[in-house]
């Protein structure tokens, strides 16, 4: 069984902001859910997200290597996605928590990338709360689908 957590922050307020990414992500796999598969939007703020995750893992005694997180990540480009496992937060403070919780890194992590053509913001912490522009929405659309048809080849 995998665990498939999608970070954001709860509440009307952070919807179809940058940070909330990750929640997108989840809505999208909701519409094919993966055989096998909990998929998870934690009701904590994003750097308590590992409380949530921690909880979730021990009650269906999911190992880390089962543990899928989708995030938003300011490195790479709009609508690019990178899978990695085992690397450290590079600064996310939700990644952090689950690193901190679990005791380990050895998780699986897509990060979808939001950094704007222009190039990273000076105020990172701002930018990430904004919502996506019309733009950027059409670009995520595409990169979610994208996404979702990836994900299902991988289970």
């Amino acid at each position: 069984m995998k665990l498939i957590i999608g970070l954001g922050n709860p509440g009307k307020k952070y919807e179809k902001t940058r940070h909330n990414f990750g929640f997108l992500a989840i809505d999208e796999l909701q519409k094919q859910t993966p055989k096998d598969a909990i998929l998870l939007k934690p009701d904590t703020f994003m750097n308590k997200s590992g409380k949530a995750v921690k909880e979730k893992a021990a009650y269906y005694k999911i190992k880390p290597q089962d543990i899928w997180v989708i995030h938003d990540d300011i490195d790479l480009p709009l609508g690019e996605y990178k899978i990695s496992r085992g690397q450290g937060s590079a600064g996310h403070k939700g990644v952090q928590s689950i690193i901190d919780e679990l005791g380990t890194k050895d998780f699986n992590r897509i990060r979808l990338g939001i950094c704007p053509a222009s190039g990273k913001p000076s105020n990172v912490e701002d930018f990430v709360l904004q919502k996506f522009t019309a733009e950027e929405e059409k670009i995520i659309t595409g990169a979610l689908d994208l996404l979702r048809s990836d994900f299902n080849k991988l289970n």
